[in-house]
């Protein structure tokens, strides 16, 4: 049980990590002014999200001793998913409504 549970904590930080890098590494480029430079940061940082995200799964079973996939699995997808749960949830913010 202990090693789904490591497996499961394991997947979860396969995407909490990555996106973790990917919003401070947009958060910096806020004084960008160019469209084009933003637009490149923004996919250079989607790709560091991706390659470290696919590190991290391929380095998975040298990490975790007994590896359950299935549990790491569920837990990347179910981490993934929490954050269109949190959209819903998150209240409307009330600036960006008067705008409109």
């Amino acid at each position: 049980q202990l090693r789904m549970l490591w497996s499961a904590g394991y997947g979860a930080l396969a995407v909490v990590i990555p996106a973790s890098l990917f919003a401070r590494g947009l958060s910096r480029q806020k004084s960008v002014m160019q469209v084009n430079a933003a637009l490149t940061g923004f996919f250079v940082w989607e790709l560091v999200k991706i390659a470290l995200t696919v590190a991290m799964l391929l380095a998975a079973p040298r990490v975790i001793a007994e590896l359950s996939w299935l549990a790491l699995v569920a837990g990347f997808v179910v981490t993934m998913k929490v954050y269109w749960v949190a959209m819903w949830f998150r209240p409307a913010r009330k600036d960006s409504i008067k705008n409109f």
